[in-house]
């Protein structure tokens, strides 16, 4: 089973594109795209994507992407 990655289509557009796109290419992850998570104060103060249904925010598209690889390491699915 690989980790899921999700995204809200206002986080992306508000600057969680490219961690979206580098995210998307990697096969060993399940990335998916919503209009809304319903975390709308964190989508308008930051950058995050929901790992395994766990948020995780950073302050750059670059921060937001090592985060969720780390969050991956440490937090295996099995």
């Amino acid at each position: 089973m690989k980790p899921i990655v999700e995204f809200c289509i206002s986080n992306i557009a508000n600057g969680s594109q490219e961690t979206f796109e580098k995210l998307e290419r990697d096969p060993n992850l399940d990335v998916l795209e919503y209009g809304c998570l319903s975390y709308c104060t964190k989508c308008s103060e930051s950058l995050y994507a929901l790992v395994n249904g766990e948020i995780v925010e950073a302050d750059s598209p670059e921060e937001l992407t090592q985060k969720v690889y780390e969050f991956i390491e440490e937090n295996p699915l099995f």
